[in-house]
C-alpha cells in the first residue's frame, strides 16, 4: 500500500501525464468492491468531470489528490493507480477508469480497502484526510525538531512502542508500517522499544532518521516494495522487508528477524537494533 513516498512520487507523475488532458468518460464502481469507499454516489462523478481536465495533482500524507476547478478526486493509500497509453489494454477489473481525449487512460483499483472520493471542495468530511491536510508533513520545514519533540514528549505516548508511536493515531500522516522499518533500522532502534526509554540523543536520531529516510525514498522514486503510476517498482531497496530480509543486515551482516506484532510484521536486526529498556 502506498505511503508518503509513493504518494509524493505519484502526484509528480500524474502532473506530467493526466493533468491537462480532456476527460472523455469516467466509469466508477465497474467492479463492485465491498471495501472500496466513495463520497456520495460514484455514478455522479462523471457528471462533474466529463469534458474537463485536471489542472494539478498534489499529495498529503499517504493520499493523492487530482483537482479540476473546485472538484476533487482523492485516493487513499489502498488505491492502486495506473496510467495507460493509447494502445495499452485496459484492466478487466477496476473501481475507476478515466478515458482521456487523446486515447490515454487512468485506472484505480482496490485490493484490500481504499477510498476513491469525488466531491466539490468543502462538501466532504474525512478524519484521515483532515489530519493529513492539517498536520505538518514530515518532509516539510514545519516538521522541525521542536514540533517532533512535542509529539514524542507527550505524556500519552510514553508507554507506546516506537511502532505504535510512529504508525498509529495519524500522528505522522503517511508514515506507516512499510516505511518505519527502515527508519528504525537506520536509527538502530527496535520497533518494540518504548518511547519512554529513549535518550535525548536517540530521539534526535529518530527525528533525523525520519527526515533522511523519507527523502531517500522519494528521491529514488519510492520503495521497491511498491509500484508507481506505470506499474514499475520504486528504486529504494527496503532493507527491512520481505524482499531483502534474506540478504541479512547491510550494516553488520546478521540475519534479519521477522516477527508478528500489532497486527502486522516487523523486521529488525537483533544486533544493530537491541531492545533494551522495558517492554
Amino acid at each position: 500500500m502506498i505511503e508518503l513516498p509513493e504518494a509524493c512520487v505519484m502526484a509528480g507523475q500524474l502532473n506530467k501525464t493526466v493533468c491537462g488532458r480532456e476527460i472523455v468518460s469516467l466509469t466508477m464502481n465497474y467492479t463492485p468492491h465491498k471495501f472500496a469507499f466513495y463520497a456520495g454516489d460514484p455514478a455522479d462523478y462523471g457528471g462533474f468531470l466529463k469534458s474537463k481536465s485536471f489542472e494539478t495533482a498534489v499529495s498529503y500524507g499517504g493520499m493523492v489528490e487530482l483537482r479540476a476547478g473546485d472538484y476533487r478526486l482523492v485516493f487513499s493509500d489502498g488505491v492502486n493507480l495506473r496510467f495507460y497509453g493509447e494502445t495499452s489494454r485496459r484492466p478487466v477489473k477496476h473501481q475507476m477508469l478515466i478515458e482521456f481525449y487523446d486515447g490515454t487512460a487512468l485506472s484505480g483499483s482496490v485490493q484490500m480497502y481504499g477510498g476513491l472520493w469525488g466531491f466539490v471542495d468543502g462538501d466532504f468530511e474525512n478524519e484521515y484526510r483532515k489530519a493529513a491536510l492539517e498536520k505538518p508533513s514530515p518532509i516539510s520545514s514545519a516538521f522541525d525538531n521542536a514540533y517532533f519533540s512535542c509529539l514524542i514528549g507527550a505524556v500519552k505516548v510514553q508507554k507506546l512502542s516506537l511502532k505504535a508511536f510512529l504508525a498509529t493515531e495519524q500522528r505522522i500522516p503517511g508514515l506507516g508500517n512499510g516505511v518505519l522499518q527502515d527508519i528504525l533500522w537506520r536509527c538502530k532502534l527496535h520497533p518494540r522499544r518504548k518511547v519512554l526509554t529513549l535518550s535525548t540523543e536517540e530521539k534526535d536520531a529518530l527525528y533525523s532518521g525520519i527526515r533522511q529516510t523519507l527523502d531517500m525514498m522519494i528521491s529514488a522514486g519510492g520503495r521497491d516494495t511498491e509500484k508507481d503510476l506505470f506499474g514499475q517498482n520504486g528504486g529504494y531497496p527496503v532493507r527491512m522487508s520481505t524482499l531483502h530480509a534474506s540478504e541479512g543486515c547491510p550494516a553488520c551482516g546478521s540475519s534479519i528477524t521477522k516477527e508478528a506484532y500489532m497486527g502486522g510484521s516487523i523486521y529488525y536486526c537483533p544486533e544493530c537494533q537491541k531492545l533494551g529498556g522495558d517492554l
